[in-house]
């Protein structure tokens, strides 16, 4: 009987936090719902009509939504594959004894502190300028022309960006895998005359395999709705080679005006994202079960 007041004041108290987190939730998607539903035109306001899947249909059919689908699977995949693996080499490196470890740590952690709209600025100016930019000045010291990355490679450029904001997220999360590792097994496997990749792909790998996961699916969430990169590097183009749909719901509501089919955008990429989520999430459970 005790427990049972006990869980049932445990219950009343967190009540008033999750009413909040519910409200916070639920009343912007339901409006969302609702405007997609609508003909709203913010350069016509007062004349909304009942549009029904009108806006669904205008937003799937348009011609930049299979490119900014393809868009966002090349971006997540891109980052995802360059964080993990050099989150996986810099947690092995930074797992050695060197002179300096904690600042080198540090120095390493920093650019997640940075952020977006910063780090896409002095990505643009400082480093990929094709006039005054560090990459071009080492491109003339060498002897090449200097590449304009936006014009030539813009998603492989914002795959860049995005993989050096990223990257420490990766590597701290990784290195604290790294470190719970038990040197014994390792000792012992080196006595047994095991060599350096022999131990790193049938003794850490393995032990890595949970966190890297949880880094898959922490990213792959926030990755989904990269949209500061894209508007300070190349505001979706050339034409629609780097449009993703988070941007694709961006012209169509503030550029476009077009709130309703901005709207139907924005459930259409909710569903996506969930389906991504849910499959990263079944993914992830069979791991945890191993």
């Amino acid at each position: 009987m005790a427990t049972q007041h006990s869980r049932t004041a445990a219950r009343f108290m967190i009540s008033p936090a999750v009413i909040v987190l519910l409200g916070w939730m639920l009343i912007p998607l339901g409006m969302t719902i609702y405007f997609s539903f609508l003909f709203y035109n913010l350069l016509q306001p007062g004349q909304e009509s009942f549009a029904g899947w009108m806006n669904y249909r205008f937003f799937l059919t348009d011609p930049s939504f299979l490119d900014a689908i393809q868009n966002t699977l090349l971006l997540v995949g891109g980052v995802l594959v360059i964080t993990s693996v050099g989150g996986i080499l810099l947690a092995l490196l930074l797992d050695q004894p060197i002179w300096g470890q904690g600042i080198v740590r540090i120095l390493v952690i920093a650019p997640f502190f940075v952020m977006p709209t910063v780090s896409a600025l002095v990505w643009k100016n400082m480093f990929m300028n094709p006039v005054n930019g560090l990459f071009a000045f080492f491109a003339k010291n060498l002897g090449f022309q200097p590449i304009d990355f936006f014009a030539h490679v813009p998603l492989a450029s914002i795959i860049g960006i995005v993989s050096w904001q990223w990257l420490p997220f990766a590597t701290l999360i990784l290195l604290t895998a790294v470190q719970s590792l038990d040197s014994e097994q390792l000792e012992a496997a080196e006595m047994d005359g095991a060599g350096a990749l022999n131990r790193f792909f049938y003794i850490i790998l393995p032990h890595l395999a949970r966190a890297i996961t949880v880094v898959i699916l922490i990213q792959t969430i926030f990755l989904l709705s990269i949209f500061a990169e894209i508007l300070v590097t190349t505001n979706g183009g050339p034409g629609t080679a780097t449009t993703n749909l988070t941007f694709l719901v961006y012209i169509q509501s503030l550029l476009q005006f077009d709130v309703g089919g901005g709207s139907a955008g924005g459930v259409i990429a909710i569903i996506l994202a969930n389906i991504v989520a849910i499959f990263l999430m079944r993914m992830i459970g069979k791991n945890l079960d191993i």
